[in-house]
């Protein structure tokens, strides 16, 4: 989000789960259009919620599991803030070779950067 529209809109990554470290593979692909991950952290929603970040505060959830978007509905069900569902190909255990592996993970970084420009457009930046 912040790669092609900027940082004028604050953006927060949230899952279900934070027990695992973000993905090498997801890193590789992201650092191929640009994208810094080696430095973030995977967060649950609680997490976020410990660290000042009210649900409340947001205007739009963005779920990319059915177990985030069960889990974003049931936090969100008392404020007024749109929640919706990208569904995308899960690539953990695809591939047999590392390049297989990394075609899964660009599928997916590609169908995530599909859903953003249907949304907000062509990117700004």
């Amino acid at each position: 989000m912040k790669k092609f529209y900027g940082t004028d809109t604050y953006v927060q990554s949230a899952g279900v789960m934070n027990d695992l470290d973000i993905d090498g593979f997801s890193i590789a692909v992201c650092k191929e259009i640009g994208v810094e991950l080696a430095r973030h952290r995977t967060r649950s929603f609680d997490e976020m919620a410990e660290w000042g970040d009210d649900l409340s505060s947001f205007d739009l959830v963005v779920s990319l599991s059915p177990a985030s978007q069960r889990r974003a509905l049931e936090l969100t069900r008392v404020f007024h803030l749109d929640v919706v569902y990208w569904p995308v190909m899960d690539p953990t255990g695809l591939g047999e070779t590392r390049a297989a592996k990394l075609d899964a993970y660009r599928q997916t970084r590609d169908q995530i950067i599909s859903h953003l420009q249907e949304r907000w457009g062509p990117p700004r930046v």
